[in-house]
């Protein structure tokens, strides 16, 4: 009885965890839009400063600009270079999060390396259930899931446990 109690248990909180995963998929992907049009602002300016003086692109603009002699135009250079890489990478990331499944998206977000947009969205995120049928069945199959992996080894002792006692009373009536 206390092991049916416990496995339900287990299932509700792992439901109740794994259906706000597209919720935090969809407030990680506002916080990424919003980071996409500013970058996105910075880039359209630069490639009309590239546009104005001739340059056949924004990369050729900021190549020539990493060789010039005078340390403030590099340094300006690397920082619109390094502006331009994090346009594509978050041109990338809203691509995933606008047109992939909810296994590319949690892939995504909860990846090392944008540890600290994750970090900023769970500081403004508020728990909730999700009002998609996707994240509604990812919440029920993943606590399926997660709740057979983690009862599997407790059903497996207890049949083993019922085994050896039975063994032990039918050596006992022999």
């Amino acid at each position: 009885m206390i092991g049916k109690l416990l496995d339900k248990l287990v299932f509700g909180v792992t439901l109740i965890f794994a259906l706000q995963i597209p919720q935090l998929a969809d407030h990680y992907q506002q916080f990424l839009s919003g980071m996409y049009q500013a970058t996105k602002s910075q880039v359209e300016g630069y490639e009309s400063t590239a546009s104005r003086y001739e340059y056949p692109s924004v990369r050729a603009m900021v190549e020539h600009h990493l060789k010039n002699d005078v340390k403030s135009v590099r340094a300006d250079a690397q920082q619109k270079l390094a502006t331009l890489e994090l346009f594509e990478e978050l041109e990338a990331g809203i691509q995933i999060l606008k047109s992939g499944n909810i296994i590319d998206k949690a892939t995504y977000m909860l990846n090392p390396v944008r540890y600290d947009y994750l970090e900023k969205t769970v500081h403004n995120f508020k728990p909730g259930i999700p009002l998609t049928t996707n994240g509604i069945v990812f919440g029920i199959v993943f606590g399926l899931v997660v709740n057979l992996l983690i009862t599997f080894p407790f059903v497996i002792w207890s049949k083993r446990k019922r085994h050896h006692t039975r063994s032990a009373k039918d050596i006992r009536s022999a």
